[in-house]
């Protein structure tokens, strides 16, 4: 399936392009442990012991542990979307390979669509899906998170997890609170620069912002954006100590991409931070 239908850009093109593109062991390896395939990264203390485990099994056993912290960064986000019924609905905009999706389908039992404008990506976690049971209650979507096509007020919850980089917050925000019931929740958990240290990205986040080609926002506008469309901030939590040692694990890995180095140096410095945002609609 192509991605054309669900980009109204030439930057998108390209995005979805990458993606469609996109193979790389950290996200396959690590979603074979289980099955659940996260597009992510991971937070948490980290069992150092995998680096001793004999030579045979050393690789095996680093993989189960970044998939462990990844999964605890998405029950950590559901964790924040507070009461849902099975009856209600929720979405997962920038879906990826869907693992979050399916966890909070488990979670819940409630209905969830996931969004994303690459086409591989949504044959990918529709087949996964249905492999585990779930096509009647989790369906992904090829469209745009800009433009859902769903009915005001559809769902309870709206979640973003590390896709907020790839648009513009303002248009977002109101697309989502256009999207969400009276009284609905929205959550991201996102990576974004620290405004105090300086007004534009610094060496290291532009870096990210290069590898992943995506615009990595300041800390500030994602306030600003949720306040001007009705999401009024309700808890915040500051990630960036917790995702650390997910980083140092994964620059020991055998499945590190060249990017490991950058977010280590972005975070120590604290130009960039990874953030909890939870917000409701009023």
């Amino acid at each position: 399936m192509g991605s054309q239908s669900a980009v109204t850009s030439r930057y998108q093109e390209s995005v979805a392009d990458y993606w469609d593109r996109e193979k790389n062991p950290v996200n396959i390896r690590l979603g074979e442990v289980d099955g659940i395939y996260h597009h992510h990264y991971g937070i948490g203390d980290v069992d150092w012991s995998v680096l001793q485990a004999p030579a045979d099994d050393r690789e095996a056993r680093v993989i189960a542990e970044m998939h462990r912290l990844e999964t605890a960064q998405a029950e950590f986000l559901l964790d924040q979307l507070g009461p849902v019924t099975a009856e209600q609905r929720l979405l997962d905009a920038g879906s990826g390979r869907g693992g979050t999706s399916l966890m909070a389908s488990l979670r819940f039992g409630c209905r969830v669509d996931g969004l994303s404008i690459s086409g591989k990506q949504v044959d990918f976690a529709n087949n996964r899906a249905e492999q585990m049971g779930l096509s009647g209650k989790v369906n992904y979507h090829l469209r745009n998170m800009l433009d859902n096509g769903f009915a005001d007020g559809t769902f309870q919850a709206i979640w973003n997890n590390e896709s907020t980089m790839y648009v513009d917050l303002h248009s977002l925000f109101a697309e989502h609170a256009r999207s969400l019931a009276p009284g609905g929740r929205y959550v991201t958990i996102t990576g974004c620069f620290n405004d105090a240290y300086g007004a534009l990205p610094s060496r290291s986040v532009s870096q990210i912002n290069a590898h992943y080609i995506c615009d990595i926002h300041p800390r500030s506008e994602y306030f600003a954006a949720m306040v001007e469309n009705g999401l009024v901030p309700i808890s915040v939590v500051d990630l960036t100590a917790a995702t650390i040692p997910y980083w140092e694990l994964r620059e020991q890995s055998n499945v590190t991409t060249g990017i490991e180095e950058a977010f280590l140096t972005a975070y120590k410095e604290g130009s960039f931070h990874y953030l909890m945002i939870a917000a409701d609609k009023v």
